[in-house]
């Protein structure tokens, strides 16, 4: 499997993020303490956090997979998480051998690709959402969450700053690289994430744009995320004595005679 597309800090954002979490305490008698290690960010979706394993597999796949999934959180509201779950894996065994859905299923066991989907939440917040909107776009500078204002942005986006874009940013497979940008900010699998992309993938078509989609969750989960596979220590020491009746004690050298 192809490396990680994280930016070289994502590491020690992890690290600055993680607290451990002492969630559980074993009988007395065994002596033993068990540990969780909880980041500061909720919990991520985990239909975003397979769409960045299927990424690392190439781009065209990222997106081909988007577009199987354009709106399936619909099926989460009423089934169980167990079935959503078996619901992605189905989706991405489109585009996945058995192996890597068995390294899919690994990754998301151990929710390896969460810093990948909140490093993109905080580029959102960086960008101030506008007030109420599941989904907004950035053009050059210009932000709107309705539809219908985006042609009127387009017009002399050019002579705005282009936006920065970033290694791991997900870009709309066209040939054309100088046209005006247009970032997406919006959670695929929803309604307003595919209002917005029926729109822009036909631009981006047409070569009109370049199209950006960066994960957005408008509401995040009040879960906490739990982390796997981080080497954590606990020391714990005992400041329990014992009081001894030490005139019961016989033989010792204090107990010798010259």
């Amino acid at each position: 499997m192809a490396g990680w597309l994280l930016p070289p800090a994502l590491p020690l954002l992890v690290l600055l993020c993680a607290q451990p979490c002492l969630c559980a305490r074993a009988p007395a008698s065994s002596q033993a303490v068990t540990a969780r290690l909880a980041a500061k960010w909720p919990a991520t979706p985990l239909l975003l956090e397979a769409s960045e394993f299927i990424a690392e597999d190439g781009n065209e796949k990222f997106w081909q997979f988007l577009e199987t999934v354009r709106e399936l959180t619909v099926y989460k509201q009423g089934d169980s998480e167990h079935s959503y779950y078996n619901l992605i894996l189905k989706k991405a065994g489109q585009f996945l051998s058995n192996l890597q859905i068995n390294l899919l299923k690994f990754a998301l066991s151990i929710r390896a690709y969460s810093p990948t989907v909140q490093m993109f939440q905080q580029i959102a917040a960086d960008e101030h959402p506008p007030e109420g909107c599941s989904a907004f776009v950035v053009i050059h500078e210009k932000h709107t969450c309705k539809t219908n204002e985006i042609k009127k942005l387009l017009k002399k986006a050019t002579k705005r700053p282009r936006p920065y874009l970033f290694k791991g940013d997900h870009k709309f497979p066209t040939l054309k690289e100088d046209g005006p940008v247009v970032v997406l900010y919006a959670e695929m699998g929803t309604k307003d994430f595919v209002k917005f992309h029926r729109i822009l993938s036909e631009k981006a078509q047409k070569e009109e744009i370049v199209y950006v989609l960066r994960h957005y969750i408008q509401k995040p989960s009040s879960r906490k995320m739990y982390l796997s596979g981080y080497g954590v220590e606990l020391a714990v020491k005992s400041t329990e004595y014992k009081a001894v009746d030490d005139t019961q004690l016989k033989g010792m050298w204090w107990d010798h005679r010259i």
